[in-house]
């Protein structure tokens, strides 16, 4: 399958053949449908993140992805063939004491990361662990690249703002910066019933962005 790979940190992210992947036990391969482009690609292309440190290279970046399943591993029991899917970027265990215990499985003790921990979504073709536990079928009414914007922004907008910040129906709630992520914030707040939600920037389009999507004071 094709893929964009980089061999040196900082170097030439090339189109190049590479194995297809295939299915773990707990998991699947997607047919990637939709990526979408992180800054934390490039702290991982510049030599930033030390799991693809560890991992070595070459490497194929990308995490933020939503595809078709064209192969199901042996375990797996929620998902067949053809099914639409989002991923989260991060894919948590659900035995460590922050899922278990905690519920906080965005902290994951021993989370997989594609992008990070292994290849990742600049490619035909995706291999994705933990399945049944960190997949999400997309509704008809949702577009692959709207679903692609949720696995990672919207997971990191839901630990700021619910899991850390406590959002709740009489809380007020200010966002700096109404960007992918500031707007991801507006939304969760608004959609926990925030009783202000005031939005940020420098940017008149952002703002008005930011109403359109539920901010109350901008």
């Amino acid at each position: 399958m094709k893929a964009a790979v980089y061999r040196s940190f900082s170097g030439p992210i090339k189109i190049e053949d590479v194995p297809h992947p295939t299915a773990p036990a707990s998991g699947v391969v997607i047919k990637v449908m939709a990526t979408g482009v992180c800054r934390s690609d490039w702290h991982g292309w510049k030599g930033h993140d030390s799991d693809i440190v560890d991992h070595g290279l070459p490497f194929v970046p990308g995490h933020e992805v939503s595809g078709i399943i064209v192969e199901v591993g042996n375990d797996v029991t929620k998902f067949q063939l053809g099914d639409r899917v989002a991923v989260p970027f991060i894919l948590s265990c659900g035995q460590c004491s922050m899922c278990s215990a905690h519920n906080r499985p965005t902290i994951c003790e021993k989370q997989e990361q594609p992008g990070f921990s292994m290849y990742g979504s600049y490619a035909e073709y995706l291999a994705l662990p933990r399945a049944d536990r960190n997949l999400s079928i997309i509704p008809d009414s949702v577009s692959f690249i709207e679903a692609a914007a949720l696995g990672c922004r919207f997971t990191t907008a839901f630990r700021a703002v619910v899991q850390q910040g406590g959002v709740a129906s009489h809380t007020t709630v200010a966002i700096f910066g109404c960007g992918g992520l500031g707007l991801s914030c507006v939304m969760i707040a608004a959609a926990y019933g925030a009783k202000q939600i005031i939005a940020i920037d420098v940017s008149d389009l952002a703002l008005e962005k930011a109403k359109e999507v539920g901010a109350t004071d901008v």
